[in-house]
Parts: C-alpha cells; structure tokens; sequence
C-alpha cells in the first residue's frame, strides 16, 4: 500500500516537470477575441417603425376604440366580482373604472377627429357642387355634437383623474398613520395630485 503511494507521487512529480505550469497573461498581454455578431435583420428597425405607426393609428381609429371600450367595461365587471371574492384589491377594482373613463375620452377625441376630416372633405364637395348648403349645414350640427361629446368626456376623465389621485393619497397617508407606509410614497402622491389638478396628466 505505501509502495503504491510513493508510485503515485512520483508520477505526480514527474509529470509537473514534464509539463511544467505556465503563467497567465497579464490582462493587456492579450486581446479579446469576443466578436460582436452581425446583424441578421437589417430591416428590424423599419419594421419597428412600421408597426409603431400601426398602433398609433389604430389606436386613433373608432372602431377599433369602441372594442376597447368594451373590452375595459368586462374586465372592470370582473374585477368587481373577484373583489367581492377577495382576489383583487380595490386599487385593481379603481384602475379598472379608470381605465374606462380614459378609453371612452380617446374615442371621443378619435370620433371628433374624424368628423372634422369628414367636414372638410363635406367642404369640398360644396364647393364642386356635388352637396347642397343645407346638407352642409346639417353635417356641421353633427360635427358640434360630437365635439361637445368629446367636450364632456374630456372633463369626465378629468374629474376622474382628479378623484383617483386624491384617493390615492389618502390611501397612503392612512398608511402612514398605520405605521406600514412611507411619507416619500405620500410625497409622490401629492405632486402626483398637483400635476393632475394642473392638468399635466
């Protein structure tokens, strides 16, 4: 047994003569041979901006608002539901109503866009004779219809703004007298407050 031993470090120690250790290099005695792979898709970004400007228009498109809408309106039902089962907080349940009153204001603004192009164009054909005065005129009421709709959509989300931001902070002040909330969350509300009321939102 100890003549296998010995046989054993002898071979350990003829081997490290052999092949005797060499230094590593020091970090500037080389250069790294890391290489940036090309690109594969040269036309990434082209096709980024492309459906960029997809989504900004579809999201000023009324049809497509109006799903939206929809869309928020079963989710905010939802959310009441699984409140009353305990699931979701009623922070959930608040965004979720917001969420509606800012859809239904963007669909407002959209609908009130496409008026005015359409009331151009309306403008246009008087002007070639295809339309009458009065038709006109009658597409005109249309239009300050649905600008006064836009009008009041536009205060509802406010309001609406105005009221989820003070709910908020008293939220977080209440808290902080709980002894499990932090004032700097309570700062952020209040300048969250004032750039609402502002209306830097």
């Amino acid at each position: 047994m100890i003549a296998r031993l010995a046989c054993a470090a002898l071979l350990v120690a003829g081997a490290s003569t052999i092949y005797p250790q060499t230094e590593l290099p020091e970090a500037d005695d080389y250069e790294s041979f890391e290489v940036e792979p090309p690109i594969l898709m040269p036309n990434r970004q082209i096709d980024s901006a492309k459906s960029s400007s997809t989504i900004a228009a579809s999201e000023r498109d009324p049809a497509e608002l109006e799903k939206r809408v929809e869309r928020a309106k079963r989710a905010a039902i939802d959310a009441e539901q699984l409140f009353k089962r305990g699931v979701l907080s009623k922070v959930e349940v608040e965004l979720r109503a917001l969420r509606i009153v800012r859809l239904q204001a963007d669909l407002e603004n959209a609908r009130f866009d496409r008026a005015r192009a359409d009331l151009a164009v309306q403008r246009t054909r008087l002007e070639m004779g295809e339309i009458s005065k009065e038709q006109l005129d009658e597409f005109e009421k249309q239009v300050l219809a649905i600008r006064d709709a836009a009008q009041a959509a536009a205060a509802a989300r406010e309001k609406a703004e105005i009221a989820a931001a003070e709910a908020n902070l008293q939220r977080q002040r209440k808290l902080v007298e709980l002894g499990t909330g932090r004032k700097s969350d309570v700062a952020r509300a209040e300048q969250k407050l004032a750039e609402v009321k502002a209306g830097k939102n």
